[in-house]
């Protein structure tokens, strides 16, 4: 494993996850279904836990 490898079980990256979430609002054409909604949320809160723990190792 690299030093730049997250370790197994580790969060999805900042990039990918805001990857997800453009491809779901394009996917949905800028309206979300209560379904897209709720995966839409989850993912934004992946993607806070990712951004924050990126903060945090570089504290």
């Amino acid at each position: 494993m690299s030093p730049e490898s997250p370790p197994p079980g580790s969060l999805r990256s900042a990039a990918e996850l805001n990857e997800q979430i453009r491809a779901l609002w394009l996917r949905a054409g800028g309206t979300l279904s209560a379904q897209e909604r709720a995966e839409y949320e989850l993912l934004v809160i992946q993607w806070a836990a990712a951004i924050r723990s990126r903060v945090i190792e570089a504290a």
